[in-house]
């Protein structure tokens, strides 16, 4: 049996990185949409601040998690052709991220400027984005083998 805390184990695992780094962004930008909406509906500028460091955050990390995916793929399948649930993990991941960035951007754009910066369509998007993220979360799940049929 293998030690889990052998060092070996924990940095060289073929996919251990990806499946511990992907739940920051995820958990950053799901407290992120959290607190922008009660931003909104209080109009309380301190969690409208603390919704956009946590957006932010969010986006900033996807690097190292995509990253991490991409040499998973490359040591797990030896670069061999996406296809089925990990080609679709692979896509929804992308996009996910890229909703990240977008929010983001609009949040790092609002903290530097007073006012309100696309409310109106900030939320929605962001609410597109937790879906987005869900799903590829789902997807994931059947990929490691935890969602999968007992």
């Amino acid at each position: 049996m293998t030690n889990p805390f052998d060092p070996k184990t924990v940095f060289l695992a073929k996919h251990a990185q990806h499946v511990v780094l992907i739940h920051f962004p995820i958990a950053l930008f799901m407290t992120g949409v959290a607190f922008d909406a009660a931003a909104q509906w209080s109009k309380r500028q301190e969690l409208a601040a603390v919704a956009g460091y946590n957006l932010i955050s969010a986006a900033i990390l996807t690097f190292p998690v995509i990253a991490s995916g991409l040499l998973a793929w490359q040591w797990a399948l030896e670069g061999q052709r996406l296809k089925g649930i990990l080609l679709m993990h692979l896509v929804f991941a992308l996009v996910s991220s890229l909703i990240m960035w977008i929010v983001g951007w609009v949040h790092f754009r609002s903290l530097r400027k007073t006012g309100d910066l696309a409310a109106g369509f900030r939320i929605p998007l962001e609410l597109i984005g937790v879906a987005l993220v869900g799903l590829t979360g789902h997807l994931g799940g059947f990929l490691s083998g935890v969602n999968s049929p007992v």
